[in-house]
């Protein structure tokens, strides 16, 4: 991919929304040598071959050891003693054909590096890492080096003297518009009070559409300084013309020169990067024990032995001597100094994940200058998912095992934990695949364990970027199979182990995923990309007490969370606010941002497309659907309209019918209904305050005049033409012809008076119905059975597939629209996001994420029970910044003298009447129960009448949900869920928990 090539858009959609085209452009022209092929080389040079650089060079010509499965996922059993870069070269080169993959033969020279842009370390003594560092530094190459050693990792970065950061954040320049500007030495911009700026002091910023000021129009940046939420200050702006109204303020991103310092200098006075703020103390011990590492392998040749007391206490004494040696001294821990030195021989997938997906996203920074690098050291480890138990020598040794890199942290008992673990995966998208390649090394479920995975999707080619299971042979198979096959090959250990699902989770099939189901799993992994399904997962695992793996990514932002019973709060006992709507009326008619036009496009898709096709199909199969319909009231008009259109008045017959059609939906929607609303309201209309109309967000528009010439007016006729014919099935045509749109008759359009046109979000406008009128309409249509079999093609809305017309359509009519209302129109690439509701991602921020959830998920084996030891984690790779904190510990309740949670519920063996059910709670725990409800379906009341609340107290609780629900109980139900309203013994309303009634074995 050089830079003069087109980027494949649909290869790297959702990462071009995370990095940019500008970024991904300078990544094409990047080489990057990768050192050291073992788990943490080959996890670093996977996400940078997903991600797209010119070349990936590999260097490691040892021979692969058992221990190398650990982690090392391209590595097999018979591998063993083969070189471990031309064994990984074919299989690393599957993942991107548009990245070459090559092999350094020999020793690391001076000349053998002097080519590639970035060059990284894995597994090099620390005194080649100075040797080829000074070299690196000396010839602007950009250099990393990184390690993990069992439960502790390391990354540092040397990006030369003046490295420039194009963007910093990634975040999308902030933009507003102005109310006010002030003439004087240090001018004053006041925005609309809408919402507030949310500029920081010393950014800077330029501006649109001002009128007066035209001074400030496309100005150079100025620097602001913030006086308010909703002012700010620009400078002197006292020769400038008078402010009287309008304007756009965007911010302008400065490029920012970081000065690296060299690995020689940096290792005697370092600067950190914090991994987690409870820990503020460790980078710097950690600093002297990761050099007390590399001193111990140079004079003994290997790393301290597993547990090895010996070792370890030499590790403590190399790393006081190296802290004596140091201007600044610090103050060590040989606790910790011993615990890096027992599982340094060590190597975990969920650690590699971690520094893998950090460390790669850095290359990615080095290559493109796109967001803030680590300066210039990182240290990173997880202790706290030790496990407990008191660990020796003789249960971490090596045994000639796949699995001797984690067994030399955690010891062989609790690799038959992991090994006997049952996990159920939802999703096997990008967070699913990086999951389950971790689980295939860590070997979870291979004993007498087992992993379920459920996705019902297929594979599309958008997926291949970050979801690194899959290859492009895979596309349209399902994703939970191919991902079971791509890690059988990985570790076949794990085949017969892992079991593919494809049923959607939802109360649709509790019936696959019932109580014998759950009650069989030990813990829940969700991999899921909507939060309607994590709710229902998080309701399901509260229900049978299992914890909860929760986490999700947003381009470079990724959480992790940790739910478990009768510890912490839920994932559902918190959420975000509700993502902010575009008020109606500023859709219709006063947009003022591309995103207006953008989803008042997507919006007419539906419109035009899908829904009155649907309603022409409901016409003809359904009967009854006209009556139906006629009672809705307002919409009943325009449903019926609508299907008298496409059935009688406007059915096309051939595709020079569609493009006529399209013709008259141009004129409809871009000059007649603005021209109505400028008859509504002129220009020069004023407010019953005396305030102009068109003035703050309403932007006056202006009618277009179709011109065949002009492109923009052709891509909506072509696209609106090709749709509306799938509709009928008739053969479309990427091209339209001139002189079929000079035979379409145009009439001439006049405003009309009367009509009503929404201004305000709370203004009701709907028009009054002429019964008359709708029985004219009614009676028009044909009957279905003159026409048996013949329905229409509703047009489902699908983002990925560039020959559908559909983004075409919706970026054809947004930006027709936008200069309509003389807004700056939108790209494909940008309106594809926005109407697409596309999620950015990355596979650094997946693998990285990943890997922290798994770190939790060794704390759940081992079964910690202190909130303190479990930790909630937020990361935003582009700034970089890391966050862990303690979960929520569950809210508590109390009736009476009993303390209750979330995790806690009522359990009640048999199916009760309706009557011993009260006297239960009456007698057992002093509660009077005046409401019980089950589902949707009220059961008691105090409130029924005496004779129904008699008749109701003798049947059984299933027979009395039977028969109000008028649904039998499905026979995969054993329980049922109770929800009680009751008052406690001093007859006040109390808060209690819902019950579990079970009725059948």
């Amino acid at each position: 991919m050089e830079p003069e090539q087109t980027i494949d858009e649909g290869l790297y959609s959702r990462q071009l929304y995370v990095l940019g085209h500008d970024a991904m452009k300078k990544m094409g022209s990047s080489n990057v040598l990768i050192v050291g092929l073992k788990g943490l080389g080959v996890e670093i040079a996977k996400n940078v071959v997903l991600a797209g650089v010119k070349s990936v060079t590999l260097h490691d010509p040892e021979p692969v050891r058992i221990s190398d499965l650990s982690t090392q996922f391209f590595l097999r059993e018979d591998d063993v003693g083969k070189p471990r870069a031309s064994i990984t070269a074919p299989r690393l080169s599957e993942l991107n054909q548009y990245v070459p993959i090559s092999i350094l033969e020999g020793e690391l020279t001076s000349d053998k590096i002097r080519n590639f842009q970035v060059v990284v370390l894995t597994e090099t003594p620390l005194k080649k890492q100075l040797e080829i560092n000074d070299f690196t530094h000396a010839n602007g190459i950009h250099f990393i080096s990184t390690d993990v050693r069992g439960l502790f990792g390391i990354a540092f970065n040397d990006f030369g003297n003046e490295f420039q950061v194009i963007d910093t954040t990634g975040e999308n320049p902030v933009s507003g518009m102005v109310a006010a500007v002030t003439k004087e030495e240090d001018g004053v911009v006041t925005c609309l009070d809408e919402s507030r700026h949310g500029l920081e002091d010393g950014e800077y910023v330029t501006f649109t559409e001002i009128k007066g000021m035209e001074e400030l129009n496309n100005c150079e940046p100025k620097k602001i300084k913030v006086l308010g939420p909703y002012t700010f200050s620009i400078g002197d702006t006292s020769s400038y013309g008078d402010y009287t109204s309008g304007g756009i303020f965007t911010q302008v991103k400065q490029p920012k020169i970081i000065q690296f310092k060299s690995l020689r200098e940096s290792l005697r006075k370092p600067e950190f990067v914090i991994s987690d703020y409870a820990k503020w103390d460790r980078p710097s011990q950690l600093h002297i024990g990761f050099q007390a590492l590399h001193e111990f392998l140079e004079t003994r040749g290997s790393l301290p032995r597993p547990h090895n007391e010996a070792d370890a206490e030499e590790i403590v004494r190399l790393a006081k001597s190296i802290n004596d040696q140091c201007e600044d001294k610090i103050e060590l821990d040989d606790k910790l100094l011993k615990q890096l030195s027992y599982g340094a021989a060590g190597s975990l997938s969920p650690m590699v994940a971690v520094l893998g997906g950090l460390v790669a996203q850095e290359v990615l920074k080095a290559c493109s200058g796109k967001f803030n690098p680590i300066q210039q050291y990182f240290y990173f480890d997880s202790l706290e998912s030790l496990p407990d138990d008191d660990l020796n020598e003789e249960n971490c040794a090596p045994c000639n095992s796949r699995y001797d890199g984690q067994i030399a942290v955690f010891g062989r008992d609790f690799q038959h934990k992991i090994a006997n673990f049952r996990e159920f995966l939802v999703g096997a998208g990008a967070i699913g695949c990086e999951m389950l390649k971790n689980w295939a090394m860590m070997g979870l479920g291979t004993g007498q364990g087992a992993i379920h995975v459920t996705d019902m999707d297929t594979i599309e080619k958008s997926n291949l970027n970050r979801q690194f299971l899959f290859r492009p042979g895979d596309v349209s198979k399902l994703k939970s199979e191919t991902a079971v096959v791509a890690i059988g090959k990985m570790n076949p250990d794990t085949i017969g182990k892992v079991i593919a699902h494809q049923d959607r989770v939802g109360v649709e099939t509790e019936n696959v995923y019932n109580d014998n189901f759950f009650e069989n799993l030990d813990g829940v992994t969700n991999a899921l990309d909507n939060v309607d399904a994590r709710k229902y997962m998080d309701r399901r695992c509260v229900y049978f007490r299992k914890p909860l793996l929760e986490s999700g990514t947003l381009g470079t932002k990724g959480n992790t969370q940790v739910v478990i019973p009768y510890l912490t709060e839920s994932y559902s006992s918190s959420q975000d606010p509700p993502e902010k709507s575009i008020p109606i009326c500023t859709l219709k008619n006063f947009p003022n941002a591309i995103e207006h036009t953008i989803q008042w496009a997507r919006d007419l898709f539906e419109g035009l497309f899908k829904v009155p096709a649907e309603n022409v199909n409901m016409y003809l199969s359904q009967p009854g659907f006209v009556e139906g319909t006629l009672k809705q009231g307002g919409s009943a008009k325009e449903i019926l309209e609508g299907i008298q259109n496409f059935l009688v008045t406007a059915r096309p017959l051939t595709f020079e019918a569609c493009v006529a059609w399209a013709r008259l939906k141009f004129e409809e929607y871009f000059n007649n209904n603005i021209q109505q609303l400028l008859f509504n309201f002129p220009k020069d209309s004023v407010t019953s305050t005396g305030a102009k109309f068109w003035s703050g967000p309403k932007r006056a528009p202006e009618p277009i005049i179709f011109d065949a010439n002009i492109d923009a007016h052709m891509e909506f006729i072509a696209t609106a033409a090709n749709l509306h014919a799938f509709n009928y099935g008739l053969k479309g045509s990427i091209s339209v012809k001139v002189n079929v749109l000079n035979t379409v008759f145009v009439p001439e359009f006049h405003p009309r008076s009367g009509v009503k046109i929404q201004v305000q979000e709370n203004e009701n406008i709907q028009q009054t119905t002429d019964e008359t009128e709708l029985q004219e309409i009614v009676s028009s249509l044909p009957d279905p059975t003159s026409i048996p079999g013949f329905r229409l093609n509703p047009v489902e809305f699908e983002k990925d597939d560039d020959t559908n017309f559909h983004i075409d359509f919706i970026t054809a009519t947004s930006n027709l629209r936008a200069i309509n209302y003389g807004i700056q129109p939108a790209d494909r690439h940008k309106t594809k996001f926005i109407a697409g509701k596309i999620i950015p991602a990355i596979a650094t921020t997946t693998s990285l994420v990943t890997g922290l959830v798994c770190l939790e998920l060794y704390k759940i084996i081992a079964g910690k029970n202190k909130l303190e030891e479990y930790k909630n984690g937020f990361v935003n790779l582009a700034l970089p910044f890391f966050g862990f904190s303690e979960p929520i510990a569950m809210p508590k309740f109390q009736y009476h003298e009993t303390e209750w949670s979330l995790w806690d519920r009522f359990d009640i063996e048999g199916d009760l009447t309706l009557q011993e059910f009260l006297d239960y709670f009456a007698k057992n725990h002093e509660l009077e129960v005046t409401m019980l409800s089950c589902g949707a379906s009220m059961l008691y009341a105090f409130f029924l009448q005496g004779k129904k609340r008699e008749e109701r107290k003798n049947m059984r609780l299933s027979e009395l949900v039977e028969s109000i629900s008028k649904k039998p109980v499905p026979p995969h139900v054993k329980a049922l869920t109770l929800e009680m309203v009751v008052n406690d013994r001093d007859g006040e309303d109390v808060e209690v928990p819902y019950v579990r009634l079970v009725i059948r074995a």
